[in-house]
């Protein structure tokens, strides 16, 4: 879509977003001035979140905090369970599917089986029960948290993607912002997501220059490290990403030219099925997957999907096994540009030594 249909479209839904602006306004003016109050709680709480609608990197994010804390100390998280078909607390266990709690909190648990993830609508009510049914938990980190004001968190996360920063977005729906651009200012960590492999000083100080962060807020810079994929049926088979392989790229996830420009350095032909955020497979879409992948008639072909979207295709394991589709998983970690990991995590072990309740 050329810049001049998009500046219209803008332009035609920019009093939608005044409205919504109102609305949004209100209600954050109502917690900032105290006719609505937010829960505390005595043990310490981290929020993880953004402004806009997705496709930030927030849960590669959680759970770069998660390895970095559960051997030492006992970790819980808490979402709300998207497009999950249960309602109201639950406890997350390794039986569980994406359509019971979610896709987010089931890959939590599918990988550190050992730390205690939830999911609730609302957090000021999760998080109580968390402390009831675990009560040996040291911390709770909350996913999407940035809007939901019902809970302060000690320590607010705030992620934005270095090509389309919140800095440069609109109200929804002329953008993708759920709030307006001033609500940066709640945070205490921001963090660049989905930044360049290579990234430069010049590149750093011009998004700290849109940024505008506050004295107390500490912005770092992120990009994502892509393992070797891993066989769907059996995580302990990897193979390594080559030019003579033919790549069925099948997510569904927001934003996915991170993923794109990755996958087309290290494979050759690539066709590519998306889905909707969070799109939940059904038959229809396992078949047109299965037809698609049929038709290259290429011994060296996969398909490759996130580990987001696995969650959501184990409802389909046997039938994608039945169909002899070898799918591969890729896996993906968090590191920092300009040594900024270890600052990051002192900011974090800082906060959870001086926490008082």
């Amino acid at each position: 879509m050329d810049k001049f249909r998009i500046f219209i479209i803008r332009l035609l839904l920019t009093p939608f977003s005044l409205i919504y602006g109102l609305v949004i306004s209100l209600i954050h003016f109502a917690y900032d001035t105290g006719l609505m109050k937010a829960s505390r709680f005595s043990i310490p709480v981290i929020g993880v979140g953004n402004l806009s609608i997705g496709g930030t990197g927030k849960t590669p994010h959680i759970e770069y905090i998660i390895e970095m804390l559960h051997e030492y100390i006992d970790v819980a998280t808490l979402s709300r369970g998207y497009k999950r078909e249960t309602s109201g607390f639950r406890l997350v266990s390794p039986e569980d599917t994406a359509l019971i709690v979610g896709d987010e909190p089931l890959q939590f648990k599918t990988k550190y089986p050992d730390i205690t993830v939830a999911v609730g609508e609302s957090r000021a009510y999760a998080i109580p029960q968390i402390i009831m049914h675990r009560p040996g938990t040291q911390v709770v980190l909350l996913d999407d948290s940035f809007q939901h004001r019902g809970v302060a968190p000690g320590l607010n996360i705030l992620l934005t993607s270095h090509d389309n920063m919140f800095t440069e977005d609109y109200l929804l729906p002329a953008g993708r912002l759920r709030e307006w651009r001033s609500g940066y200012k709640r945070a205490d960590i921001i963090i660049v997501t989905k930044c360049h492999f290579e990234m430069t000083e010049a590149d750093r100080d011009k998004c700290l220059k849109d940024i505008h962060p506050l004295p107390h807020q500490r912005v770092f810079f992120s990009y994502f490290e892509y393992g070797h994929p891993y066989n769907f049926y059996n995580r302990n088979e990897t193979i390594t990403l080559r030019q003579d392989m033919d790549v069925l790229l099948l997510s569904a996830i927001a934003n996915t030219q991170y993923l794109e420009k990755y996958v087309s350095l290290k494979a050759g032909n690539i066709t590519e099925i998306e889905f909707t955020d969070h799109h939940i497979f059904d038959g229809r879409d396992i078949e047109k997957i299965t037809k698609v992948f049929r038709a290259y008639g290429s011994a060296s072909n996969i398909v490759l999907t996130t580990e987001k979207d696995a969650m959501r295709l184990q409802l389909h394991r046997e039938k994608l096994a039945e169909n002899k589709l070898p799918v591969y998983i890729l896996p993906v970690k968090v590191r920092f540009h300009f040594e900024g990991g270890h600052e990051f995590e002192k900011t974090i072990k800082d906060f959870l030594l001086d926490f008082r309740s």
